[in-house]
């Protein structure tokens, strides 16, 4: 007997498609009878429906009940690729069914054989033909290509249509009888679930649609319980942590929150308000009770662009420090740390409040320097990348943890540096990425949120525009207009380039600018621009720069000694230039909106309009959607919700970074599942609750579901 005989080999299993089978299985990452079972079909085609040979039609699908009539193999014009041709009839007429270097097919047909075959039609002159249709014998034949709604599954190399069709057949003859269920019978009836044996039976080799519906309802319900039984354990045990208490007088908060706004009047010139938004001031009283109680904090800060949410974590590491505690505030990229801590340096330092960075490129000394004050305590704020996880960076008393663009890291990073703290840290996650609410309110569950959507008085709004690349003449004489009034540009291409850009003439790529805008990379772009606008200074930023070249640019762009800034999507989060009016995006279409919406927030942060112009020719209809999106609302959060619609949740979960098991079946775009989202989270609740009664049956189910969804679906088999 197996211990587990859901993890049963397929090796050994002698299914139909032999080794070729097999090893194309595992390059889809299948290769236990569990995985096989749950690699469920990506469509189905409906071939319940017989047409008549005499009424096919070109340019649709069909199946036929015919007889074979005629067999025969000719040569193609390709060398070594052979036709096999079958022509087939019933009372109404004949067809020829033609397949390409298969020289299989001629021997399993024969002349007289009587077949159900399921194809697309095409037109062949004035005739139609089959094109190389699945086909079974009526008589004693199998039934897994035609004649009924039949599977269809993503391929690979070795695994053909028929072959793996034959192998889940097999494996469901073989083992569905033997399906337990791990889910209680309590919990199907009240979701009218049905079994997990007829959900895999009916997923796969569905009688009806509406079968295929309960049975694909049922499997998601399975995996969005998975997910909440992890969320709740999560949560539960966080709250059985102990965390620095964080206290400060009423009169201290007004002294930080004051120095803190006074700072930010002063770096802006005027341009925004010395109040909080209401969203900030609600943010900073959430945020303020957490870190006063001995719970430890894990809450997610959802800032549109601009809205201030690093105002708002530095007025929590200032009282962690007025409390005796330091901060380590992690960021993505070393060009948004040293944006932190420039920020952090200014607004902190009339309350002498000690901020270090820490990142890879400080020289050796500079570093052990940075890490002897963050181990002395010497500095309150420590601000770096991915070295704040090295063994060599240890802290003195770490009491909060702030991570900003917190989808880039995964759980186990964040778990790498809390684990810096005595006890647990306070952890205050920051995204400008907003999480669309109904999924937050799903998968972020464990996870307390506060939102800020209100932009800070003085704020120019940013207009949003679609141009095409006949409009870019147009376009680099309004942004020469901006030059001459002190306002700079960014200019964002899609590439950095070619890893080999070879020697192509400049003057040769000028006229070809206008007809392939962003095709370029950021050099070239960079070069095409200063034939296109040569009184204008033009500097050039990106990801394989050095870093102290791309301070430099970054530095030259924001005082003014650069007007137009060519760059990738390095630019994207946390790049603040007041002086900056315009971004202009070539190929846009090629963007997600998530990141346009990132690029347009660096505009119009100073006294000035922003202009935001996103450049494309595409013709694709999701593409022009997203535009229309973006050049539709400045709203983030409206945003996401339609980014979500457009493409699906894909990376707005955050599942690899979330600790999260990633979902296959379920899909919270649609409002069903997540309907079924809300269920499973009850059931998890009450599961986890019943495994301190007596003879509690629930905790080999939820320990099955929490290894990953499902891995114990079978009973003892040889």
């Amino acid at each position: 007997m197996s211990d587990d005989p859901s993890g049963l080999p397929l090796k050994g299993l002698n299914l139909p498609g032999g080794a070729s089978l097999l090893r194309g299985l595992a390059r889809l990452g299948v290769t236990s009878v569990a995985e096989l079972l749950l690699y469920l079909p990506r469509r189905y085609e409906d071939r319940r429906a017989i047409t008549p040979v005499g009424e096919l039609t070109a340019g649709a699908p069909a199946t036929v009940r015919a007889r074979v009539v005629d067999l025969r193999v000719e040569k193609t014009w390709r060398r070594g690729v052979q036709r096999t041709i079958a022509t087939l009839a019933d009372e109404s007429g004949a067809v020829d069914a033609v397949w390409y270097g298969r020289r299989f097919i001629e021997r399993r047909l024969t002349p007289n054989l009587e077949i159900v075959a399921s194809g697309r039609v095409k037109a062949l002159g004035w005739r139609v033909q089959l094109e190389a249709p699945e086909f079974s014998p009526v008589e004693g034949g199998e039934t897994v290509n035609a004649g009924r709604i039949v599977p269809i599954y993503r391929l690979t190399k070795g695994v053909t249509a028929l072959s793996l069709r034959r192998a889940v057949r097999e494996l469901l003859d073989r083992f569905g009888a033997t399906l337990s269920d791990p889910l209680p019978t309590e919990i199907r009836a009240r979701h009218g679930l049905m079994t997990l044996a007829a959900a895999i039976e009916e997923a796969h080799w569905p009688h009806e649609f509406d079968q295929r519906d309960a049975a694909l309802r049922r499997l998601a319900f399975d995996e969005l319980l998975a997910v909440q039984l992890s969320l709740v354990r999560r949560r539960r045990r966080r709250a059985r942590g102990s965390a620095p208490k964080m206290l400060v007088s009423a009169t201290e908060r007004t002294k930080i929150e004051v120095a803190i706004r006074s700072a930010l009047t002063a770096g802006a010139a005027g341009s925004v308000a010395s109040e909080w938004t209401s969203d900030q001031e609600a943010a900073i009283d959430a945020i303020l009770a957490d870190l006063q109680g001995g719970e430890p904090m894990l809450r997610l800060l959802q800032g549109d662009v601009g809205t201030g949410k690093t105002a708002v974590a530095l007025v929590a590491a200032a009282v962690a420090a007025a409390s005796g505690w330091q901060t380590a505030l992690l960021a993505p990229t070393e060009l948004l740390a040293r944006q932190h801590a420039a920020t952090a340096q200014r607004l902190l330092a009339p309350l002498n409040v000690g901020v270090e960075l820490l990142v890879g490129s400080l020289s050796a000394p500079e570093r052990r320097r940075v890490r002897a004050a963050a181990e002395s305590g010497a500095a309150s704020l420590l601000i770096g990348t991915h070295a704040l996880f090295a063994e060599a960076t240890q802290f003195s008393a770490l009491g909060l943890v702030v991570v900003d663009e917190q989808h880039r890291f995964g759980v186990e990073e964040r778990s790498q540096l809390t684990a810096k703290g005595e006890g647990e840290p306070h952890l205050l996650l920051m995204t400008a990425t907003p999480i669309p609410r109904t999924i937050a309110q799903l998968l972020y569950a464990d996870v307390a949120s506060s939102e800020l959507r209100a932009l800070p008085a003085g704020r120019q709004p940013i207009r949003t525009a679609i141009r095409r690349s006949s409009d870019l003449e147009k376009l680099w004489a309004f942004v020469g207009a901006e030059a001459a009034a002190g306002r700079g540009t960014f200019v964002v291409v899609p590439r950095i380039g070619d890893e080999d850009p070879g020697e192509e003439p400049i003057g040769e790529l000028v006229g070809e600018a206008l007809e392939r805008a962003g095709e370029a990379g950021v050099e070239e772009e960079a070069k095409l621009l200063a034939v296109a606008l040569p009184k204008l200074r033009i500097g050039v930023v990106h990801g394989r720069q050095r870093a102290e070249l791309r301070a430099q640019n970054m530095a030259a762009f924001a005082t003014g000694e650069l007007d137009v800034l060519v760059g990738t999507t390095v630019v994207e989060v946390g790049v603040d230039v007041p002086r900056a009016s315009v971004m202009v995006v070539l190929s846009a279409d090629r963007f997600g909106l998530a990141t346009l919406h990132q690029l347009r927030g660096r505009v119009g942060r100073g006294g000035s309009e922003g202009w935001c112009v996103l450049v494309s020719d595409s013709e694709d209809e999701v593409a022009a959607a997203r535009l229309q999106a973006i050049e539709s609302t400045r709203d983030g959060f409206l945003l996401a919700e339609r980014d979500v619609e457009l493409r699906g949740e894909g990376d707005v979960l955050g599942t690899e970074q979330s600790g999260l098991p990633p979902l296959r079946i379920a899909a919270l775009s649609r409002a069903e599942d997540r309907a079924l989202a809300v269920l499973a989270r009850a059931d998890a609740e009450e599961l986890l609750d019943s495994i301190g009664r007596p003879r509690a049956a629930a905790r080999p189910l939820i320990e099955s579901y929490l290894r990953g969804w499902p891995t114990d679906i079978l009973v003892g088999t040889k």
